[in-house]
């Protein structure tokens, strides 16, 4: 069965979402979630789904601690949902094509430092753009640069707000983010 880690820093929808989608699956599970804000929701999530879960600071995260961490799992991938800090190059080095983040754009717009949840989706609507969605990509040592994996669009109406923008996107998030997982996870 193919190991499954996940950093987010927030409330864990899309974690919880990915733990749901693979356990009714045999081929994948999450057995590991950790996460730089002792307050995420994410964290009381994955001890409902008695997951492993654990909280880090800067400095653990620019060690060797949270690479330990993950190498205890032996994740064939590293899922980033909604985790907000950029990735060290230890960490890169250590897993290195295995490392996932999800971005509420359609990269590379919208995409860098400071660009993340409703900034994003405000920015969408403030420029009134047409369309945007869900870019899913690798990880480098830029914020939003990696290689994309996958990416899936949706409208944007004159009569949307940055709220309506963030649960179209969600939506989007919610169905594509799990396949892409176990697609790559079977590549």
């Amino acid at each position: 069965m193919k190991s499954i880690a996940i950093l987010a820093s927030g409330s864990g929808t899309n974690a919880e979402n990915i733990i749901q989608y693979f356990h009714s699956k045999d081929t994948a599970s999450v057995n590991l979630i950790l996460s730089n804000n002792k307050n995420a929701k994410v964290l009381d999530r994955a001890t409902n789904h008695k997951i492993p879960a654990f909280y880090f600071n800067r400095k653990a995260f620019n060690s060797d601690l949270v690479v330990s961490l993950l190498k205890s799992v032996e994740p064939d991938i590293i899922v980033l949902a909604g985790f907000l800090w950029k990735i060290p190059q230890n960490l890169i080095d250590a897993f290195p094509q295995k490392i996932i983040n999800i971005h509420p754009a359609l990269l590379p717009k919208y995409g860098g430092k400071g660009m993340y949840g409703m900034h994003v989706h405000h920015a969408i609507v403030e420029n009134k753009e047409k369309e945007t969605g869900i870019t899913i990509h690798y990880v480098n040592e830029h914020y939003d640069e990696g290689a994309i994996i996958f990416q899936a669009k949706t409208t944007v109406s004159e009569k949307d707000t940055a709220d309506d923008v963030a649960n179209k996107v969600h939506q989007l998030e919610y169905e594509h983010f799990p396949q892409v997982i176990e697609k790559l996870l079977h590549e």
